[in-house]
């Protein structure tokens, strides 16, 4: 049997209350014994209200199977069947219309239409791997798959096939962000003139609508090679660059509302045979991660939900490293810094998902000696863990909001209590009210 340690009435599994009081409330101002108090009132005021929802559900349920238990072999009566799930209040008169407003809300989730991945929170290196996936090579996505026709050759690197790579690469760029005239493919380097970006052609190039700024005055008898430049079909599709004016080292674009970044790099194996000493090409990929407390893991007790807890603290902080083997070497893997450019975050925007209402966890049991609802626990904890990254700069959050996916609910009932679970979470953590913003899953 776990030996527990009271605090503010709740019974808590040592590991759970050492990283509580050692590890997640340092640095945030809240003092552990005023912790426990305010998770203590909301456990024992929330807790039966959570228990009341759970046995409407198994009434339902109950209900639900007898009806077709009693009509086993008949040909199926829709009409007559959503009628009764209007009966026992499975199915509720639509409300009426309303509007609501949000503020505060990341550009990942109120503007930008991007993908989002899902990870297991209690593997460190998959929940690394997600948070640094905003961003992933165009070249390498060519070259591994068969987006060319067909897979990549046995055995090392294939230069035909880094050829094809590249032209392949460079008609994206030709389609994407078009210039004036002339194709990405002919520049020999990019320059950014008064803020605006232009490509950089030689004299015996297509330099239609192009402005001659400069000259390489060669020995007597050769050619002078004239440098001229060219702008984009589209000039506001440029949104940054990185190093010199002159010489720059990367150029971000922003097209549909995600970004291109071109690498450029004459030392980079790529770069230095490259017209343009182009090295790369990076799409915004993943540009927010559900990272999950819920079903892709198995917490079944405190030593479980540390190590969820611990992760998503790391994250927070920007402190999580995994080190393991790959290809017989040790590789550490951490996340990666933020890409500075005119207005660009760096990683993907992270969201972690709770468990939904039906769970309980011994890891804490409450005064009568119940198992705390598992839901009330993650609300709870993954905001008190969250507050790190509120705190800091350059953070997963630019607007200071939180984001929690609350799943596995039925109906207005439960989703309102979710968001009655929240409103005293932040209250009891000194948040301003709506700093956490959920993501609903009426979904049972």
């Amino acid at each position: 049997m776990t030996d527990r340690m009271d605090r503010g009435g709740l019974q808590v599994d040592p590991q759970l209350a050492e990283f509580v009081e050692d590890r997640a409330l340092p640095g945030t101002g809240i003092e552990p014994e005023a912790f426990w108090s305010a998770f203590s009132e909301i456990v024992h005021d929330l807790g039966p209200r959570n228990r009341e929802l759970l046995q409407i559900r198994a009434d339902m349920q109950d209900r639900i199977d007898a009806w077709h238990k009693e009509r086993e072999g008949e040909a199926h009566d829709r009409d007559a069947y959503q009628s009764f799930l209007k009966e026992i209040g499975y199915l509720v008169p639509e409300g009426e219309d309303f509007t609501i407003e949000t503020r505060d809300v990341d550009l990942e989730i109120a503007d930008v239409p991007g993908p989002q991945l899902v990870v297991p929170i209690t593997n460190a290196r998959f929940a690394l791997n997600a948070a640094n996936a905003r961003w992933g090579s165009l070249y390498d996505a060519f070259y591994g798959t068969d987006a060319l026709g067909e897979g990549p050759p046995a055995g090392g690197y294939d230069t035909q096939r880094g050829k094809e790579v590249v032209a392949r690469a460079k008609a994206f760029l030709d389609k994407t962000v078009p210039l004036m005239s002339g194709s990405h493919t002919q520049m020999v380097g990019y320059r950014i003139s008064d803020g605006v970006l232009q490509g950089v052609l030689l004299n015996d190039q297509d330099f239609r609508g192009t402005q001659t700024t400069q000259s390489d005055i060669p020995s007597a008898g050769e050619t002078p090679h004239v440098l001229h430049g060219i702008g984009l079909a589209e000039p506001e599709l440029f949104a940054g660059y990185q190093g010199e004016p002159d010489s720059p080292t990367a150029l971000l674009f922003r097209h549909n509302g995600l970004h291109i970044i071109v690498r450029i790099d004459p030392e980079h194996d790529i770069g230095r045979v490259d017209t343009a000493q182009v090295a790369d090409i990076e799409l915004e990929s993943a540009v927010s991660t559900i990272m999950d407390c819920e079903d892709s893991v198995a917490a079944v007790d405190a030593e479980d939900k540390v190590l969820a807890y611990g992760n998503w603290l790391g994250l927070m902080k920007g402190d999580l490293s995994e080190r393991f083997e790959k290809g017989g070497e040790q590789v550490e893997r951490v996340l990666n810094p933020d890409r500075i450019f005119t207005a660009a975050n760096g990683g993907s925007l992270m969201l972690v998902r709770n468990v939904g209402h039906l769970m309980t966890n011994p890891a804490i049991l409450d005064r009568d000696g119940n198992e705390v609802g598992e839901g009330l626990m993650d609300a709870m904890l993954t905001t008190l863990v969250a507050m790190h990254d509120l705190q800091r700069e350059g953070g997963n959050s630019v607007t200071g909001s939180v984001y929690v996916v609350k799943p596995k609910m039925h109906g207005p009932d439960e989703v309102a209590f979710s968001d009655e679970i929240f409103d005293r979470v932040e209250q009891a953590l000194g948040l301003p009210r709506h700093t956490v913003k959920l993501g609903i899953m009426d979904e049972e």
